[in-house]
């Protein structure tokens, strides 16, 4: 397999010259290709990702289809005006010169991406590297095969490897794609991994965009509209049976509104999930598989020891690896569910009394890759904004950021390094490259030395620089 690996890579590393000379047609074709090629192979992945995941129909239409469809939609519509070179102001130093900025390709691109969402999470940054002029070698998770099957399906089909390559295979695979000289890496998936990515590339002083995870915190206070803020949290909490990189991952909440918020996203969840006392599978996820199962259930019975409360839920059925919506409260924060990122359908509930002892919650922990606030109070929204720091936040709903290719999509620190979406993913595939077309006239010639009869130009200089 190495040998195939390099084999391909040495391909595109000699086809990358070619590409970065394509304009904006040809690499809106590629984008066109792309989606017509998702679209004839729907039926396949509705399949894999049942089989994957368990994924209803409905579910995996927005979440992984119409997502990717609407990602390539934006940069066909875009892409030319991303392409064009932008001027930017004159200084001093260059007064007569024309400054501008180019947009070149990074050359040959690495994009693994995890099982979770595992088609869009391959095409959201395929698209980006595409748009940007690169070649690319993917890398699906494994443990989605059926789903990765049919992404090397899509790739082998419809594009040449020394353009696009696919390679399906377990860690091994991935090891050694990372021992080589890539011009960019963009990894998907957890923050210990990315260390390893990190690492890896840092051997070849490789650039990387890293979406990671974390606990992404809710805030709930006392001017939010509790039915609907359950709601919402209760989706955006179980969508894909939690695992979800953005998915809230614990709610703050002052004491007075627990029990009250408790009842209505137990409501929520029967209405959502549930066909009367059994879980309705067509629209509630499985874990992806035994081991996360068995991690999520050992999370689950040590909180339990750690002195925490099933307020309701809390029943596993191994056999069919569904884990049921769960409430824990009265949490012990040491405990390790509060120390992890849960990615599953556990809701820990923690009380504060008062809005900056939440705040100070939040901040004594790893920056997050997302912060949801349900507040009906402006001072309160602009101060836990001012006070915190996060990947993205959502004020009054959760997870909808990410929809939006006109944001950018990324973390910071242990939840991720760089963004994408939009234009903001063109430029992570991209290097943004400083160019500078001199005139006749020029002013440099006012700092050549000799320096002594020049003296007395310094304190004007220090003014216009």
């Amino acid at each position: 397999m190495e040998e195939t690996i390099k084999s391909v890579f040495d391909l595109q590393q000699q086809h990358k010259f070619d590409l970065r000379k394509t304009d904006a047609k040809t690499r809106i074709a590629k984008l066109k290709i792309l989606k017509q090629a998702l679209e004839n192979s729907e039926e396949e992945i509705y399949e894999a990702l049942q089989m994957d995941l368990r994924k209803s129909r409905f579910e995996t239409a927005v979440t992984e289809l119409f997502f990717t469809y609407a990602e390539i939609d934006h940069a066909v519509k875009n892409l030319s005006k991303w392409m064009k070179p932008k001027s930017v102001r004159r200084t001093i130093s260059n007064l007569f010169a024309s400054n501008k900025i180019y947009y070149e390709p990074k050359g040959v691109c690495l994009i693994i991406a995890p099982w979770n969402y595992p088609l869009q999470l391959i095409m959201s940054p395929l698209i980006s590297a595409i748009s940007a002029g690169n070649c690319a070698i993917l890398k699906p998770s494994e443990l989605s095969s059926s789903t990765a099957n049919v992404i090397n399906k899509i790739i082998s089909e419809n594009f040449e490897k020394k353009e696009i390559a696919c390679f399906e295979g377990d860690a091994e695979v991935s090891t050694a794609l990372l021992k080589l000289p890539f011009d960019h890496i963009f990894f998907t998936g957890s923050t210990a991994i990315g260390k390893v990515v990190m690492e890896a590339a840092s051997k070849n002083l490789t650039s990387v965009t890293l979406e990671l995870g974390g606990k992404s915190p809710v805030i709930v206070d006392e001017t939010a509209d509790l039915k609907t803020s359950a709601e919402k949290i209760a989706w955006g909490k179980l969508v894909n049976a939690g695992q979800t990189c953005i998915a809230p991952d614990y709610v703050l909440i002052e004491e007075k509104l627990q029990n009250k918020f408790i009842e209505y996203y137990k409501g929520a969840v029967q209405k959502m999930f549930f066909n009367g006392a059994e879980i309705n599978k067509e629209v509630y996820g499985k874990i992806i598989n035994e081991k996360q199962f068995q991690r999520l259930s050992s999370l689950l019975k040590d909180a339990i020891k750690d002195g925490a409360k099933l307020e309701f839920g809390g029943e596993t059925i191994e056999k069919d690896l569904s884990m049921l919506p769960t409430v824990l409260t009265s949490l012990n924060v040491e405990s390790a569910i509060m120390q992890e990122e849960i990615f599953g359908p556990i809701l820990p509930i923690i009380t504060y009394r008062n809005l900056q002892e939440a705040i100070d919650f939040i901040n004594a922990k790893s920056k997050p890759l997302a912060l949801y606030i349900f507040s009906n109070n402006s001072k309160n929204q602009d101060k836990i904004i001012n006070e915190t720091s996060s990947g993205g936040a959502c004020i009054n709903n959760v997870l909808v950021h990410i929809s939006n290719p006109n944001l950018p999509f990324g973390g910071v620190n242990n939840s991720g390094m760089g963004s994408c979406h939009g234009i903001f993913g063109f430029k992570a595939f991209s290097h943004e490259r400083a160019v500078v077309f001199q005139s006749k006239l020029g002013m440099t010639k006012m700092i050549y030395p000799p320096y002594s009869e020049k003296m007395g130009l310094l304190k004007w200089l220090k003014k216009l620089m």
